[in-house]
């Protein structure tokens, strides 16, 4: 992990297209702004937690689901 230490207006760069600015420092909540190209998805990552538990659940739900025909008969 890359640890870095910024101030409020400074940027970091990920690769050529993706900026993180740090917008806001209060107490022990950092504000941080993320630009990226419209193609590159951005998640907390909570969020990006929950998107992949409700993926595999479906998953399963799905593969249940194709099982179907054979019980029909």
């Amino acid at each position: 992990m890359l640890i870095l230490s910024r101030k409020v207006n400074e940027r970091i760069m990920i690769g050529e297209d993706i900026s993180l600015t740090i917008i806001e420092i209060r107490g022990d909540q950092v504000k941080v702004g993320v630009e990226a190209p419209k193609s590159v998805k951005v998640f907390r990552h909570e969020v990006y937690e929950a998107i992949q538990n409700e993926n595999r659940a479906a998953a399963v739900s799905n593969a249940d689901a194709s099982k179907l025909p054979d019980i029909l008969g």
